[in-house]
């Protein structure tokens, strides 16, 4: 079992989005240290893509700044193993299939298992696909993340049925970012999902509120929220730790 597991383990979890090297590498970890210590129960991490298909404006903009500060994925490996130094928070990758078929199947997930990367996001990567490299993930402990998104209707059994980690329900139509209110009916897509797994769920697009972070971790496990927080990170630069404690605790709280 991943340290996914752990995440979700001590109610209802609460999965923190931030960009590899934004605004450099050396507070990519200090952020992820910090958010840790203000409650959040996982850290996803993106690894900056140039075409960034699924995400808003906020992310795009932070993957460019990570990218022009010479931001690579051998080096988001690296903010790994720094992380790894002092905490055994459960981390997972999020990026396209593209880095991770050009560093090679094998080479990556080999090295995810090497420094404790527990699960990868790719939003890029079609459920009928994922047999391309699931196999080789799984055979090195890591969890290729399933995705529903409102769309998914007739095939969100199916997708739940072979889910791994925790599944990510998209909220929301469109890129990722902030959105001042969600009217998806999460509720039945949990619903139809737990007809046919136990694994947990996490709602993620669009959240950034406390307010709207209580609701969605009413009808599910947890909550991921990444937009927000990439925005305290563009405002306040090599500074934010402050402000990232501040809105982690004030989510934790809310989900709690």
């Amino acid at each position: 079992m991943s340290r996914i597991a752990d995440a979700f383990a001590g109610g209802k979890a609460f999965i923190a989005f931030l960009t590899a090297g934004d605004p450099y590498a050396d507070k990519t970890v200090d952020y992820i240290l910090a958010m840790e210590e203000a409650g959040a129960d996982m850290i996803e991490i993106g690894i900056p893509f140039s075409d960034p298909t699924a995400e808003g404006i906020v992310i795009q903009e932070a993957s460019i700044r990570a990218l022009n500060a010479g931001m690579t994925t051998d080096k988001a490996f690296e903010i790994v193993e720094k992380v790894r130094e002092k905490s055994q928070i459960p981390l997972a990758f999020m990026t396209y299939l593209n880095p991770v078929f050009h560093y090679g199947y094998e080479n990556f997930f080999g090295r995810c298992e090497s420094v404790g990367v527990s699960g990868i996001i790719i939003p890029d990567l079609p459920y009928e696909e994922k047999d391309e490299l699931s196999h080789i993930a799984q055979a090195h402990g890591v969890d290729v993340i399933s995705m529903i998104a409102p769309t998914s209707r007739q095939r969100i059994q199916r997708i739940a049925k072979e889910a791994a980690g925790f599944i990510y329900v998209v909220s929301s139509m469109g890129v990722t970012g902030v959105r001042a209110s969600i009217e998806t009916d999460i509720a039945s897509i949990i619903k139809s999902i737990r007809e046919v797994t136990d694994v947990p769920t996490a709602v993620g697009f669009g959240i950034s509120t406390p307010k709207q972070a209580e609701k969605m971790a009413g009808v599910s496990d947890g909550v991921i929220i990444g937009s927000a927080i990439v925005k305290l990170i563009a405002k306040y630069g090599e500074h934010a730790e402050g402000a990232l404690r501040e809105y982690v605790k004030s989510i934790k709280d809310a989900i709690s």
